[in-house]
């Protein structure tokens, strides 16, 4: 049975300034040096970088983001540009519907807030294909604000640290949901930075194999750890298979199309993979998702508007 945050919590109401003051100062000497996180960078930098590093991991984001922001330095640069392009500079950061959905954002960017990132959470939120993490975390990043950023990192820390339990829940709970609210300092310009902390904290130090629990600035305070390390009780986390399912064989034709300058013929695309019945499954759910265009010569594209 998973504890409630209100049972035992090392961490009750009065003692936030200290979680705070911990890992805050351990941010400070320990913070990654990233090109969204530099002062300079602009809101739609850091809208970018949150949808990269969905499911990404950093090292593989960096270069893509770079090429992104430099071709496309503003959202009415990339709005101006057929969303295919979009597909196609996503290169192999994986699961590429979200070129696509930054593409959307970037047309209602340009069309309903004048080019520039709104600074407003609800209008955030409003955007095509940006969710409830994404629109929480571009507010607080990017503009100082005060919300509550729950990612994976966070959701570990949190079941560790504060509820005393491995791993969190398979899926982001409302309890979680409260008790990151919770623990968010009352100012705001700290609200934000402890918001990234806690995440690099999960990200460098609180992982998911191997923790360094000897490295953590919550080490003394943990529940977890005062626990003894109880193993996770709930269903196993399995890692995705890939070869030969059928993400392998999107990404095959995938890459077809975004190296070629010209649509495919099917026979192009039939190379990419033996299994004739899976590649076209595949190839029509592509289609479907609005990654790929048929045309009517037979032959397929990047999708052009």
């Amino acid at each position: 049975m998973r504890r409630s945050c209100a049972m035992n919590a090392p961490f009750p109401p009065d003692l936030r300034p200290e979680l705070h003051r911990r890992v805050l100062d351990w941010y400070a000497d320990h913070a990654r040096v990233l090109p969204w996180r530099e002062p300079g960078c602009s809101p739609w930098g850091v809208l970018v970088s949150e949808v990269m590093l969905q499911q990404t991991p950093v090292a593989r984001v960096l270069p893509q983001w770079e090429a992104w922001t430099a071709r496309w330095p503003t959202p009415s640069d990339l709005a101006a540009d057929a969303p295919g392009e979009a597909v196609r500079m996503w290169n192999r950061l994986g699961y590429p519907r979200r070129a696509l959905r930054l593409h959307a954002a970037a047309v209602a960017i340009r069309d309903e807030h004048g080019g520039q990132v709104p600074d407003d959470h609800a209008a955030l939120l409003a955007l095509p294909g940006i969710g409830a993490y994404t629109a929480a975390a571009v507010a607080s990043f990017a503009f100082g604000q005060r919300h509550a950023v729950v990612d994976t990192n966070v959701r570990r820390v949190h079941a560790r640290a504060v509820t005393g339990d491995a791993e969190p829940a398979a899926a982001l709970t409302a309890a979680e949901n409260r008790l990151a609210v919770a623990l968010l300092p009352d100012d705001e310009a700290t609200a934000a930075r402890w918001a990234v902390a806690v995440m690099e904290l999960g990200a460098l130090v609180c992982t998911a194999r191997a923790p360094r629990c000897d490295d953590c600035p919550l080490l003394e305070r943990c529940a977890w750890v005062l626990a003894g390390r109880p193993p996770h009780t709930g269903p196993a986390r399995r890692g995705q298979a890939w070869a030969g399912t059928d993400r392998q064989v999107r990404g095959r034709l995938l890459a077809v199309l975004r190296e070629s300058p010209d649509p495919v013929t099917a026979e192009g695309l039939a190379a990419c993979w033996a299994d004739a019945g899976q590649r076209d499954r595949c190839l029509d759910g592509l289609v479907a998702d609005g990654l790929v265009e048929p045309l009517d010569d037979g032959r397929f594209a990047l999708p052009r508007t």
